[in-house]
């Protein structure tokens, strides 16, 4: 069984039903840990030998955060600046995550439609997360696509419910199923991921 690490980052947590639901749907499984940056680093200064303890011990670790101006809040940005660090997450002697998979979990307010080439952003959601990918590469981890959430702003409670509820399930898969398979990598979308 493999351990998963949610690092949740979110600046305005108590305003989102979204990620309020979606981390409900994950917290207290066996194996499955949180840690919420903006409870933990209120103040930004963070813990990095602890953060590296955390990723130790994982096998697979979750981005998960809400989209701002197509990227994540500044805690996360800042989190990954500072805890992947050279001489241990990459380059010579940085060998602690590598092998290990990671994936972004996002919520935005634009639907699925609107990340897409003929969309309102023009871009795909996989395109804006693009510097995740790289950052993953480079620390030689296996980056799976991400699991978004979108159209929060009108998100109707059965969507919601059934979107949790897919989380849960998704990240019971990929602890609990013996080799995560290679064709999960060509999804655009892991909550369209079929179990």
């Amino acid at each position: 069984m493999r351990k998963i690490l949610v690092i949740f980052a979110h600046p305005k947590f108590e305003h989102s039903l979204v990620n309020q639901k979606l981390l409900d749907a994950v917290k207290g499984i066996e194996n499955i840990q949180v840690l919420d940056l903006y409870e933990l680093y209120p103040d930004f200064n963070i813990d990095v030998q602890v953060e590296q303890e955390h990723l130790i011990q994982a096998d697979i670790i979750i981005w998960h955060h809400p989209i701002y101006w197509y990227s994540a809040p500044p805690l996360l940005k800042q989190w990954l600046d500072l805890v992947l660090e050279f001489g241990w997450a990459y380059g010579p002697g940085g060998v602690y995550l590598k092998g290990k998979y990671v994936f972004n979990c996002v919520s935005s307010g634009g639907t699925e439609e609107a990340y897409s080439k003929e969309g309102r952003h023009g871009h795909t959601l996989k395109e804006f997360l693009l510097p995740f990918y790289q950052t993953a590469k480079l620390c030689n981890m296996i980056y799976l696509p991400p699991f978004h959430v979108g159209g929060t702003h009108k998100i109707q409670s059965k969507e919601l419910t059934d979107l949790t509820k897919k989380y849960g399930d998704v990240l019971k898969y990929l602890r609990d199923i013996p080799e995560i398979p290679e064709e999960i990598k060509v999804f655009n979308d892991l909550s369209h991921f079929t179990l």
